[in-house]
């Protein structure tokens, strides 16, 4: 009866153990998930509608980035340029080198007489801004929802570096029913 009562306080104590290092073994491999591979962001104003929408959350790949250069259109999470405190998500629109200017809403790049599409954009654009000149390994980007988006055309420091890009937004996880690539 004894070592019956041993055997059970041996068993209870080393159960009580495995469980203790599965839990460290989670948080050490989500640790290590979110800060080398993946940013979890929660989206708090409406600047990307309606590509994407308030209170979603997506996953950014933080080594998209590593092997390839950003893209124009690419949706972008950065250190915000005015205060690296903050994480913003915004769509590249000029690249490093180029001449943004914005005319009626329409973007223009390097004098082109055609302007950038825009078909991500909710309603028809507004304002003249700009030219802006791209410094080298910058980016100029602006948020979907362009009549409503603190971005690059009101920012003290109006470009994104490249330091500063932390990821390529890739995939919305909430709310379910708009789970998928972006």
């Amino acid at each position: 009866m004894k070592a019956e009562k041993e055997s059970q306080k041996t068993s209870l104590k080393d159960e009580i153990i495995s469980y203790i290092q599965m839990l460290i073994f989670v948080v050490v491999v989500v640790s290590v998930v979110n800060g080398v591979l993946l940013i979890n962001a929660k989206i708090p104003s409406s600047s990307m509608e309606n590509t994407i929408m308030v209170n979603d959350r997506i996953f950014g790949n933080r080594l998209a980035y590593r092997s390839k250069d950003p893209e124009r259109f690419d949706i972008i999470i950065f250190k915000f340029p005015d205060d690296e405190s903050k994480k913003y998500i915004k769509r590249i629109i000029g690249m490093p080198g180029e001449t943004v200017l914005i005319v009626d809403g329409k973007v223009f790049i390097d004098g082109s007489s055609e302007p950038l599409p825009d078909s991500f954009c909710p309603e028809d654009p507004v304002g003249s801004f700009g030219p802006y000149e791209v410094p080298e390994d910058c980016y100029f980007v602006m948020g979907d929802n362009r009549n409503n988006s603190n971005d690059s055309r009101f920012w003290q420091n109006s470009f994104v570096s490249r330091e500063e890009i932390l990821g390529e937004a890739m995939l919305r996880y909430w709310p379910l029913d708009k789970i998928g690539r972006l």
